[in-house]
């Protein structure tokens, strides 16, 4: 399937200290930016359902958000490769592709991703990929490093062809974002960086309960340690058998902006504001061992944040619904996954399983559905997913929506691999993916693969691994192992995996004989340090 693109313009675009600039977040900069979002609009039937249409996708996978608490998460710079995916776009003989990032990525993680294109040759593929760096490993997000290298953005500019169509594929949309865009002259598949406070927390509690849906009880717009103090009191004299409760910042990530507060059962004391206030250095746990409790504090006051009770039960899981609103204002149920939570507070993505269970992707999907109409509405585009927590009952499963993220997230790029890679659909009626020819796969990812004994494994080691041990996706039977965040292994001892399968019990399989094997060629260096 084809993305959305739209041909770039002559139009130049000043850069800092030069004549002509547009001062960013200007109202100026803004209805330029309503302009080419338009024309992506315009473009978009034609082009989307034309596969050998001449385009090019400028991929810009920076993780702009706050790199403090990005910092906290291991190998993040690395995460910029997550989006490799989208260089299975190539399979299409008449697209290119642009792939920004920070530092420059190894040529044999390049050329692993080109080896599973279907029908194409990598001579081919080569022709029409263009790899761009900043060389720059900063902290910085990677559209910022950008924005500060004006001849790396004229680059871009004279490598979209003249006859091409072309638009820009983020991992999540910014002011920033939308400045690269401007600058670029490139309109940007994804929601408008003004409506970005819509996927907040905080806001999406509230699309929740205008979507009627069962929002766990708890509070929003929280900015200081004592609206958070007052809520976790109002919190347990509203649910006085109230166990636990989660606060969270606004704009956290993989669960690394949250905190776990948990109540004394024995002491009545702990339900006033004061005596909460007095114990929360002690009874609120990070999910970030390295965030402290006035870093964490700080970051309420900057951004705002939630509390909201805990949700208990004896049988759950945590389902998440991926979809997209199309530029035509077509909304779809793309994918469901049931994620797979770890740490001490459960609240770290680990991995997931696609799709979610048969008990319940069907319903998934109608509520995912239901908050993409209601997005919709309000001018968002692109897309979006939404956390559950699941709870069994005797009358089946009641399902808690948590959080709205307004970009791609962990379970983006794995269900991408699958469909360039198959050409198939999720089918949202009946919760199950179909291939191309009509055969029904699952798969089991993860970005979270990491033992102490990978570290010093580079990417060529890996791929002999996986050379050796028949750890490869097979195009002929569409099932198999693919690994990504490669970069990250040698110094973190950390990558990610997609393993496709028939059943999920085979793709579960895959990611056994995955871990098996990287033990059994890893466990020497043990005794070797």
């Amino acid at each position: 399937m084809q993305t959305p693109v739209v041909k770039k313009t002559k139009k130049p675009v000043g850069g800092n200290g030069q004549p002509g600039i547009i001062a960013p977040g200007s109202k100026e900069e803004k209805q330029l930016f309503q302009d080419l979002q338009d024309k992506l609009r315009s473009h978009f039937d034609f082009v989307f359902s034309d596969k050998l249409a001449p385009c090019t996708v400028v991929v810009i996978p920076s993780l702009t958000m706050d790199q403090e608490i990005l910092s906290k998460i291991s190998g993040i710079n690395h995460y910029e490769e997550r989006l490799l995916c989208m260089l299975l776009l190539l399979r299409n003989p008449r697209t290119n592709v642009i792939y920004v990032t920070s530092e420059t990525v190894d040529p044999v993680i390049i050329d692993y991703y080109l080896h599973l294109l279907p029908g194409i040759t990598g001579y081919h593929a080569k022709q029409r990929l263009t790899l761009l760096s900043c060389y720059d490993s900063s902290s910085k997000p990677l559209t910022e490093k950008i924005l500060e290298r004006p001849r790396l953005m004229q680059r871009i500019r004279e490598t979209i062809l003249p006859d091409h169509e072309a638009h820009m594929a983020c991992f999540n949309v910014t002011p920033l974002e939308r400045t690269l865009a401007v600058r670029l002259q490139v309109p940007i598949f994804g929601c408008d960086p003004d409506l970005f406070e819509l996927g907040n927390k905080s806001n999406g509690r509230k699309i929740f309960r205008e979507c009627g849906l069962n929002v766990p009880p708890g509070f929003e717009d929280l900015y200081s340690e004592k609206d958070i103090a007052d809520a976790l009191a109002e919190l347990r004299k509203q649910n006085p058998s109230i166990r636990r409760a989660v606060v969270k910042v606004n704009d956290g990530f993989s669960g690394d902006g949250n905190a776990l507060f948990s109540y004394n059962d024995k002491s009545k004391n702990i339900r006033s504001r004061d005596h909460i206030k007095e114990e929360m250095h002690e009874r609120l746990k990070m999910v970030s061992y390295e965030l402290s409790y006035e870093m964490f504090m700080q970051k309420i006051k900057q951004m705002g944040g939630i509390v909201e009770a805990f949700v208990e039960g004896k049988i759950k899981q945590s389902p998440s619904v991926q979809c997209r609103i199309m530029p035509s204002g077509v909304c779809e149920v793309v994918s469901t996954h049931d994620q797979e939570l770890g740490g001490e507070s459960g609240q770290v993505y680990l991995g997931a399983y696609f799709p979610a269970s048969k008990e319940y992707a069907i319903d998934l999907g109608k509520i995912g559905r239901q908050v993409a109409e209601a997005l919709k509405k309000k001018g968002v585009l692109g897309r979006f997913a939404v956390d559950f927590i699941s709870v069994k009952e005797k009358k089946g499963w009641v399902h808690y929506p948590i959080e709205i993220n307004l970009r791609k997230g962990g379970t983006t790029h794995p269900y991408i691999m699958l469909q360039f890679l198959t050409d198939g659909l999720y089918n949202e009626k009946g919760g199950l993916y179909y291939t191309a020819n009509g055969q029904v796969r699952y798969y089991f990812c993860s970005d979270n693969l990491r033992n102490d004994q990978y570290h010093g494994l580079t990417p060529p080691d890996l791929i002999d691994i996986a050379m050796l041990h028949d750890l490869h996706y097979d195009g002929t039977l569409q099932e198999g192992v693919m690994f990504h965040l490669i970069g990250a292994l040698s110094q973190f001892g950390k990558l990610g995996v997609v393993c496709i399968g028939s059943s999920p019990q085979r793709a579960k399989e895959f990611y056994d004989k995955a871990v098996e094997v990287l033990q059994l060629e890893t466990v020497h260096q043990l005794y070797t340090h």
